[in-house]
């Protein structure tokens, strides 16, 4: 793909507690092939944009331990650490304080390590096209919606999963978290269509998972392993 002539930036949110995955440090500081999750994010960005621009979020309690985790792993990647909200919606916000002019932004779950080249690569060409671009799956499992009195299947040719990295009009965005925040805001995309705009939607990546249990850690693990003997064999 052509290069994009605009700014590039990347805001990495990562909040969690580990309550979920009952471990002894937040989700995104678990090794993932012997290196926090969290890198593994980062770098992501860097291998797919060269010269990209990227914000690191985390609750100010985890900040001092995410550096101490860069010096022990000598992790040099640049980036800036800017303090979290108590919501995703005002970590995003917070994060979004740091951009200056025009270009395209990238808001992604920290806890996503294996977002791949091509859906990062994609996201920001079609967000440069049309405004935004959000990765999708499509739904293979049944599935059904419940009421208080029983449940009805639903079309699942009409369903979508949704993931990050989300990628929009840096400017458009900005403005869209302007508004207070509301329960309903899942995502950025949420956030942005609330604001007047039509969302895009993209091919994601199915290794793309959202680390949130012990067994996401697992297939993550093997997934991460299997990407890279198939690198070695074609080397």
């Amino acid at each position: 793909m052509e290069k994009i002539n605009q700014k590039l930036w990347a805001i990495i949110v990562a909040g969690g507690s580990g309550s979920r995955i009952q471990a002894a440090v937040p989700k995104q500081f678990l090794e993932l092939s012997g290196t926090p999750v969290l890198m593994h994010s980062i770098t992501a960005f860097a291998d797919a944009c060269e010269g990209i621009q990227m914000i690191v979020v985390l609750p100010s309690q985890q900040i001092e331990y995410w550096q101490e985790l860069c010096s022990r792993h000598d992790f040099t990647l640049p980036h800036e650490v800017v303090e979290g909200g108590d919501t995703r919606f005002q970590s995003v916000k917070n994060g979004l304080s740091l951009l200056a002019g025009e270009g395209l932004v990238a808001v992604h779950d920290g806890v996503r390590p294996l977002a791949s080249l091509q859906t990062i690569v994609r996201c920001f060409h079609e967000a440069a096209k049309y405004g935004c671009a959000v990765p999708v799956l499509p739904v293979n499992d049944s599935v059904r919606q419940l009421s208080q009195a029983s449940s009805k299947i639903l079309d699942r040719t009409r369903l979508r999963l949704i993931q990050t990295p989300q990628v929009f009009d840096a400017a458009l965005l900005k403005k869209a978290y302007q508004r207070p925040y509301a329960p309903t805001f899942t995502d950025d995309a949420s956030v942005f269509e609330k604001a007047g705009h039509d969302i895009h939607l993209t091919e994601g990546n199915v290794e793309n998972i959202k680390i949130t249990t012990q067994n996401d850690l697992i297939i993550a693990e093997a997934l991460k392993k299997f990407s890279e003997n198939i690198r070695s064999c074609l080397k």
